[in-house]
């Protein structure tokens, strides 16, 4: 007679949701120990542009017939919506907030999604996820850990707006409903992130479906603005339903200074909740290390350039010139065909005449101080551009690729200069693009294309020299602080911001602002161009540059 065993009891339900999330606590003190520099650049970086702008609305519109020109002249230009937000009122909180919550929002969601992935997806394709869960680490710490820096840094970027609006006068509840709003939409993108970083099995491509997301989130609010209905005052407009379906139109529906309507904080709280299940549940479906969605197999045969230094550093640069190039050319269409409406736009005031005079180089003329502040704005972001693509190189060396690289023919100086000289070849087409988009704009408008299309790219390309100044900034920590070089190189970018481009509006000391050197370009096309700075500027980077490479040839390689 036969005997059967009879089969293991299952474990207590308590027992299994331990052992999921077995070692989250630990993980999320590793995310922050790792993120120590750069999570706090983040945080302040943005404060910092909470304030200024909270500062610049308080002075160049001091009046409530100043407030309430601004908010008409807002809510009748649908370019002037979809670039600057909702309008919901004429106070100086609903002005600011009109200003401020839909960039704050994007800004807070872009490092919301990178935070995300960095911490799950690049875990996973650079190895040390599956060392970590070799230990006692439950299936779900990794996300569940990455997801609580996300939301803590969220709450905290909240919470620091909230200190510098209240300090600066402003009501304090309105001051809680926007720190609230543009924390939401961090924490709607952080689930987004987490969805995207199991589908996709690189980190690149992770981040690209998120920015992606963040795209049509953006256009779809832009779309529901423009299309919006304006009030009989002219200074409220309802938006359109498209900004319904977007996690960026939820923030600005919450009205800050205005209605406060707190229940819409519900909305990004419990997106976050379902898109945020949904990540989890795609963990359970795959293999650490792989995506729900494999990678295509590439060509039976690479390219003839492939296998030159040249070639192996565009392969890994084209993905981040295209979307930067997409970015720039259409945040330089839009801001080219305002152009015309600059006097309109910003009124007559003497404080906005004398903060586009600081911006245009001491010009009186509007429009080529509007478009010297905008060649400015514009110039950071292709700053940004050489950050994050020099950046890869410092990618190739964590994850232990450019050994084997080195070990071949391949010479370390040939390796970065291949790499520097795209990306200053990037530079110089992303200005080209920004120029010639913005004079095409414009151009068409006034009715005189060819002229204005040669005197903006003009315009735009006087600033490569003070660009390529940061792209050797960030080669000379690649070579020589390796470990350190991302959040370096980002805080470089950052202090370049608030020293260069802000540096007057803020009234620093001029001692201060020369350490820019978007200091030194002249203002053009408000200004007149000189040859010097633009020569000096040209030699600083080269030697900078230099210094870098010479450092990296001379250093041993790291993996930490």
């Amino acid at each position: 007679m036969s005997t059967r065993t009879a089969p293991a009891p299952a474990p207590p339900a308590e027992s299994t949701w331990r052992n999921r999330y077995a070692g989250t606590a630990r993980l999320v003190r590793l995310a922050l120990r790792r993120d120590r520099i750069q999570l706090p650049v983040w945080l302040l970086a943005l404060t910092a542009l909470q304030a200024f702008s909270a500062s610049s609305v308080l002075g160049l519109y001091p009046t409530e017939a100043d407030l309430r020109s601004f908010s008409i002249a807002t809510a009748a230009s649908p370019v002037a919506l979809a670039t600057n937000g909702l309008v919901s009122g004429y106070s100086a909180g609903a002005v600011l907030a009109c200003q401020i919550v839909m960039p704050l929002s994007l800004a807070a969601a872009l490092m919301t999604t990178l935070l995300v992935v960095r911490h799950t997806r690049q875990n996973e394709e650079t190895g040390r996820a599956e060392l970590v869960e070799s230990a006692v680490v439950g299936r779900a710490a990794l996300l569940t850990a990455a997801l609580m820096v996300a939301v803590g840094a969220n709450l905290l970027l909240g919470l620091l707006n909230i200190v510098v609006l209240t300090a600066q006068g402003l009501p304090l509840v309105g001051s809680v409903a926007l720190g609230a709003a543009v924390a939401a939409a961090g924490i709607a993108f952080a689930a987004i992130a987490a969805v995207t970083a199991q589908v996709s099995d690189s980190a690149r491509t992770a981040n690209g479906l998120a920015g992606a997301a963040l795209g049509v989130a953006f256009l779809l609010r832009a779309v529901g603005d423009m299309t919006g209905t304006v009030t009989h005052d002219g200074t409220r407009v309802i938006s359109g339903w498209p900004t319904w379906l977007s996690p960026i139109g939820w923030a600005e529906q919450i009205r800050p200074y205005d209605d406060n309507t707190w229940w819409l904080l519900a909305l990004p709280v419990a997106f976050a909740l379902v898109v945020g299940s949904v990540g989890f549940a795609l963990t359970e479906h795959r293999d650490v290390g792989s995506g729900l969605v494999p990678t295509r197999p590439g060509p039976a045969r690479a390219s003839r350039s492939l296998p030159t230094t040249l070639g192996s550093a565009w392969r890994m640069q084209r993905t981040i010139l295209f979307w930067w190039a997409f970015g720039t050319g259409v945040l330089a269409v839009v801001y080219g065909a305002i152009g015309d409406q600059i006097d309109d736009f910003l009124g007559e005031g003497d404080q906005v005449a004398d903060m586009m005079e600081q911006l245009g180089g001491g010009t009186t003329d509007m429009v080529d101080a509007y478009f010297a502040a905008i060649f400015g704005i514009t110039a950071i972001a292709v700053s940004g551009y050489a950050v994050q693509a020099l950046l890869r190189m410092r990618t190739e060396e964590a994850a232990g690729r450019l050994e084997p690289v080195l070990a071949t023919a391949v010479s370390r100086p040939r390796w970065m200069l291949a790499h520097l000289g795209l990306v200053a070849a990037g530079i110089v087409a992303l200005q080209l693009l920004t120029g010639a988009a913005t004079g095409l704009a414009y151009g068409l408008v006034v009715g005189d294309v060819p002229d204005q299309v040669v005197r903006l790219t003009g315009a735009a390309l006087v600033i490569v020299p003070a660009i390529l100044v940061v792209a050797a900034a960030v080669a000379l920590l690649f070579g020589s602080l390796p470990a350190w070089s991302a959040g370096l190189s980002w805080s470089v970018l950052a202090l370049c911001l608030t020293f260069g481009f802000l540096g007057s509006l803020l009234d620093l000391p001029e001692s201060v602002r020369n350490l820019s050197p978007f200091t030194h370009v002249p203002a053009v096309p408000a200004a007149q161009v000189t040859a010097t700075p633009l020569a000096w500027l040209t030699v600083l980077a080269l030697g900078i540059g230099a210094a870098g490479v010479v450092l990296f040839r001379r250093r041993d390689l790291t993996t930490s």
